[in-house]
């Protein structure tokens, strides 16, 4: 029993050992096996490998022939074109050659030319020369003074031109402007119809006879004494035949006292007491009368608002007169035109109303005051509270201050047309043979003046010329500065026009 397990034991070794050694057998043939099996993979990856790489060299190789056949052709190709071009740049040169022989054929022709040209050209200027010499000779006048008289008569052509394209650009700027402010000046003028001057102040009192003269003068001249001292007027008594003159600066005294001797002239009763009573009396009435007018006239002119004390001297120019125009009806004109040229031009028209009327009222107190009635109306203005922009018109209405405003030039216009339309004003004898002597003199200081003629009562000048002396371009320029010369030395209502005449007669008989 125990050989058997024994042997069983054994024969299971046995089994055993012969299993592992058949599994290790099994293992290594498998394993055999295996890397055979890989083997052969690698074997056909290296063959695949060698085809691949066979094929890609063959591919490289076939890439490599087809791009060195491509730069042949390339290469063929250029090699062509820079032959194609080598036959231009050849068939070019041949041509610049050509024409560089042709152009030296035409230069040599050119200084053949340029050469004859020369010898004309030498030939021309000595035959210019000779002739040159021989009208030189003929006229007896060398080349430079015929070169300046040919630039005096070019000169004088063209200074002629000159003057007349300056007369005509005047003319039509004068035709222009003038048509319009007389339209806009008529228009106005129609608007307002003005009194015409039809009598002065009076500063004479008639008498009934020459008998009351004696009675004025009383016993010792007591009377007039007291007359001239109570009325603050001087009495001249003389040989006019029955008549006295009142002599005074002062128009409001001069009227009282002319009121009171009328008054006394007409009652006869003539002695110290009643004098003085008169004269009280009337220079009271007179005070009236200038406060009244004083009102009028503002209510006229349709001006409201004014310091009495303003209205008192505005009354005052009731008893003033300029050249015989009575200067508060001029006011009162004058403040109508200028509204109604402001209400034509758009500026404004209370304004220019106002100071229309104000623009005379230093003329009320201008013998008391010293200065220019312009500046004396300012500064009477400014002392009540007048606007600033009527002092302006006021003080620059004859250009003593800068005119600040449209207002101010309708002022000074409207004044120069209220004093110098036709029936505004009229001057003594004496003044007028006065003013027309200084305005010939006037025109008669220019150099180059032969005559001066002064016509239409001063309105015209007119002035001949010599005209060897002046051109027609110097003719402007003198009347010009003759105009700008009166408006400096002259004082005149209106306008003077100034017609500078230049004239040349060439005369010859025939025998």
């Amino acid at each position: 029993m125990g050989n058997d397990w024994i042997v069983i034991v054994a024969v299971a070794v046995l089994a055993l050992g012969l299993g592992v050694a058949l599994g290790m057998l099994f293992r290594r043939y498998t394993a055999t096996q295996a890397i055979n099996k890989r083997k052969q993979q690698a074997d056909q990856l290296l063959e695949e490998a060698d085809k691949k790489a066979s094929e890609v060299v063959l591919a490289a190789r076939d890439e490599a022939a087809s791009i060195r056949k491509s730069a042949d052709e390339e290469a063929d190709k250029r090699r062509a074109n820079m032959e194609r071009e080598e036959e231009r740049l050849q068939q070019r040169r041949e041509r610049v050659d050509q024409r560089q022989e042709h152009l030296d054929q035409r230069e040599q022709t050119l200084n053949k030319r340029q050469s004859s040209l020369d010898k004309k050209r030498n030939e021309v200027l000595r035959l210019r020369e000779e002739q040159i010499a021989t009208l030189e000779r003929i006229a007896g006048l060398s080349s430079e003074d015929a070169k300046v008289e040919l630039l005096a008569a070019v000169e004088e052509d063209s200074r002629n031109d000159m003057a007349r394209v300056i007369r005509q650009i005047e003319s039509e700027a004068k035709e222009k402007g003038e048509e319009r402010a007389r339209e806009i000046v008529t228009y106005a003028i129609q608007r307002m119809a003005g009194e015409q001057v039809a009598e002065l102040t009076v500063s004479t009192v008639s008498l009934p006879s020459d008998d009351m003269k004696g009675r004025i003068i009383g016993r010792g001249g007591r009377n007039i004494r007291v007359f001239e001292q109570a009325a603050g007027v001087d009495v001249v008594v003389d040989d006019t035949p029955e008549a006295v003159t009142i002599s005074c600066f002062d128009p409001v005294r001069r009227e009282a006292a002319s009121r009171a001797m009328a008054r006394l002239v007409l009652d006869g009763r003539i002695h110290p007491a009643r004098i003085e009573k008169v004269v009280t009396d009337c220079e009271a009435e007179v005070e009236r009368i200038v406060r009244e007018e004083g009102e009028r006239a503002a209510v006229e002119a349709s001006v409201h608002g004014l310091h009495p004390e303003i209205l008192k001297l505005l009354g005052k120019l009731r008893f003033r007169t300029s050249y015989g125009q009575n200067q508060l009806a001029h006011a009162i004109e004058t403040a109508k035109l200028s509204a109604l040229l402001a209400e034509e031009l758009g500026a404004d028209v209370q304004l220019a109303r106002t100071a229309g009327l104000l623009h005379d009222l230093g003329k009320a107190v201008d013998w008391e005051i010293e200065g220019t009635h312009a500046k004396i109306g300012a500064d009477i203005c400014r002392r009540y509270g007048v606007p600033d922009q009527v002092i302006n018109c006021v003080e620059a209405h004859h250009h003593e201050a800068e005119q600040n405003s449209i207002e101010a030039v309708i002022v000074e216009a409207a004044d120069a047309i209220s004093g110098a339309r036709p029936g505004a004003r009229r001057e003594s004898l004496e003044l007028y043979l006065k003013r027309i002597r200084a305005l010939e003199e006037i025109a008669t200081s220019f150099d180059g003046v032969a005559e001066a003629y002064a016509l239409q009562a001063g309105r015209e000048v007119r002035i001949i010329v010599k005209p060897e002396e002046i051109d027609d371009l110097a003719t402007l320029r003198l009347s010009k500065d003759i105009a700008g010369k009166l408006e400096e030395g002259m004082e005149y209502p209106g306008q003077i026009k100034v017609t500078v005449i230049r004239e040349v007669r060439a005369e010859e008989y025939a025998k």
